[in-house]
């Protein structure tokens, strides 16, 4: 029996604009004041490049979301995400930090994987790595990679970056990419490597990556607007496929109450306890800080009071 895991609070960090913003300081200053206040997790979004066609975010069956909307247009400013999470390591303690999700299928698997011990290492082992294959044909046409293969790609790019983590000599093969007797150090702080975070629907490839490879699951598309039902299903699904669901993670958006004073902290965290009843561990919330660097500090501050007392965590010692 795996030991219960805490329910966590997770903030999403902007790393994105709509137009250039002049300066990204906001980010580093953002990502200190997660961190001071006691959020346990930041979470960054990831896209290398765009095509034109972004109507496609709201096709689920590619990989989208019913009725998304993609939050800038082709000319969006984007910032990679291990190289920011790199940067907010330098300047945080103890927040844990979490892409949500990167295409991990466009890095090349061994950059990825060395990439990725790299910031785990210099961040004493702070990284939660979020994966999915996106929605975007352009993405992968640009990296010379066939789109309809996408769930391939990463399937390998797990499979390879888990080898080169955990094996001191490594080796791997499969029908695209076969070496042996390589060597990479220094590897991640975990034994078992940087903990994988599986996004997607409660589908057969879903399911098989995420008994293959998941510390965590990051539920997508009618997944994340159920996820009540959501997570019994991917329990049963990963029972069936062998794999012990007990001591899974798994993410639940928690939606910003407002009011005319602007975020209801109260009331926000007052759907936390059902989403922990339901087997949620991660509570993901998205909300705009005030500009006035002690106006922010005391909002967050009240946020996580708040959702400590909701969860008990108040009581630990």
């Amino acid at each position: 029996m795996v030991a219960a895991v805490p329910v966590q609070l997770s903030v999403n960090l902007p790393c994105y604009s709509a137009d250039d913003p002049g300066s990204w300081d906001f980010v580093v200053e953002r990502a200190r004041l997660l961190d001071v206040a006691g959020v346990d997790r930041l979470v960054v979004s990831d896209h290398v490049v765009f095509g034109e066609r972004l109507e496609e975010y709201g096709r689920p069956e590619i990989g989208g979301q019913a009725g998304g909307v993609q939050p800038t247009g082709p000319d969006g400013h984007w910032l990679e995400p291990l190289t920011t999470l790199s940067v907010v390591a330098g300047t945080t303690r103890q927040i844990r930090l979490a892409t949500n999700v990167i295409l991990a299928a466009l890095r090349r698997p061994v950059v990825l994987a060395k990439s990725a011990a790299t910031l785990d290492v210099l961040s004493g082992g702070r990284l939660d790595l979020g994966v999915g294959v996106g929605w975007q044909r352009e993405e992968y046409e640009a990296a010379g990679l066939d789109f309809s293969q996408r769930g391939t790609l990463l399937d390998e790019a797990l499979a390879v970056c888990q080898t080169l983590w955990t094996q001191q000599r490594a080796a791997y093969s499969s029908a695209t990419l076969t070496f042996e007797a390589i060597h990479m150090m220094p590897k991640p702080v975990r034994p078992d490597g940087v903990p994988v975070w599986v996004s997607g629907t409660v589908n057969p490839r879903v399911v098989r990556r995420l008994a293959r490879f998941g510390a965590g699951w990051i539920p997508w598309g009618d997944a994340a607007g159920d996820v009540v039902s959501a997570i019994a299903r991917m329990k049963d699904a990963l029972s069936a496929a062998g794999r012990d669901p007990d001591g899974l993670q798994v993410t639940g958006s928690l939606r910003a109450a407002r009011d005319a004073g602007g975020l209801n902290v109260r009331a926000t965290m007052a759907a936390v306890p059902g989403l922990a009843a339901a087997g949620v561990t991660d509570v993901r919330c998205r909300f705009p800080l005030p500009a006035d660097h002690s106006e922010a500090a005391d909002l967050l501050a009240d946020l996580v009071a708040e959702f400590r007392s909701v969860t008990g965590r108040d009581r630990e010692s």
